[in-house]
């Protein structure tokens, strides 16, 4: 049988599948990425009361606030920029220039004495996320976490150190590194998923959060590590809501933080959610009253890391709206 023959042939066959079967099925169109409306707010503890700061057709998150209370430190698009407080009219953002080839997400604060600035981004040379620390205007651009995935949250009090959560191969745990650079130490090792580590304002406490023993809690843990077995570890809340991220007053007397809907696995995505808040423990661990401030739409991006202003007064957050 000749070539013609063959594929005239093939054509045949494939035409009569078609007629009887069907149109053969198109692939189907990957969805859109879903577009968001920001507002970076400020919530008045006294007060009780919300004031818009800034509007954007996109993306921001996790406001830090500056040890001067100027600006908001927030990210976007893989950029840090400074949102400027308390300026007549509509801010203008600042970009801050840590260089090419940084894609920094929501993890980033700066340093209790103001000079320098934490950050967590991925590069050309490392896809996954590693720790960066800079000075307060983005030059001086130094890699602190040799490994990845490895994401900062906070520093401690003296500036010495940062912690910051990775995983190595099993899960997620808490960490901390020398803010000069050193060998990273392992704070938790219980196989469930930690997140959000933060020093307390005195230093006593690194406070996370934590899935251990079923779902989201508030936990702490001495800052040299929860010993074998994490038996140092105390858990904080302990309710059905899915708790995330507690951010500890400079003055060292509240605790906020974000709750999800029972169930929620994870943090990475955008719904109803609580802004709430709760009297930081002392020395020992109480049963303590919650409180909800608000109930927004938001999640990841809302309150990353610790967004209090420097009186204690108040705190910085994100919600977000859909884009239709």
């Amino acid at each position: 049988m000749s070539t013609t023959c063959c594929l005239r042939r093939a054509v045949l066959t494939l035409f009569f599948a078609v007629s009887c079967f069907g149109q053969v099925p198109a692939a189907k169109p990957k969805p859109a990425p879903v577009k968001y409306r920001s507002r970076i707010s400020i919530y008045d503890v006294k007060a009780k009361s919300v004031k818009v700061v800034y509007t954007a057709e996109t993306s921001f998150e996790a406001p830090n606030w500056s040890r001067d209370g100027k600006f908001l430190l927030v990210n976007s698009g893989g950029s840090l920029y400074r949102l400027p407080l308390n300026t007549s009219g509509a801010p203008a953002l600042e970009k801050i220039d840590v260089g090419e080839g940084y894609s920094c997400n929501n993890d980033h604060d700066i340093s209790k004495d103001g000079k320098r600035i934490a950050f967590s981004a991925s590069t050309p040379a490392a896809r996954t996320s590693q720790v960066f620390v800079a000075n307060i205007d983005g030059s001086g651009v130094r890699q602190i976490t040799p490994k990845g995935p490895s994401y900062f949250h906070g520093w401690s009090p003296d500036g010495l150190w940062l912690t910051f959560v990775a995983n190595r191969g099993v899960s997620y745990d808490v960490y901390r590194v020398l803010s000069a650079g050193g060998e990273e130490q392992q704070l938790t090792s219980d196989p469930a998923y930690d997140d959000g580590s933060e020093y307390s304002p005195d230093g006593k406490w690194i406070y996370f959060n934590s899935n251990r023993g079923g779902g989201w809690n508030i936990w702490r843990l001495p800052p040299d590590g929860a010993g074998p077995k994490d038996a140092k570890a105390e858990q904080v809340t302990s309710d059905e809501q899915e708790d995330w991220f507690p951010h500890v007053a400079p003055n060292g007397k509240s605790i906020v933080f974000l709750s999800f809907p029972p169930g929620t696995a994870n943090h990475g995505g955008r719904m109803n959610i609580q802004l709430r808040m709760i009297s930081a423990p002392g020395g020992k661990v109480k049963p303590a009253k919650i409180e909800t401030l608000l109930k927004i739409f938001g999640g990841q991006g809302t309150i990353n890391v610790n967004s209090w202003s420097p009186d204690s007064k108040k705190f910085a957050f994100v919600s977000y709206e859909v884009l239709q």
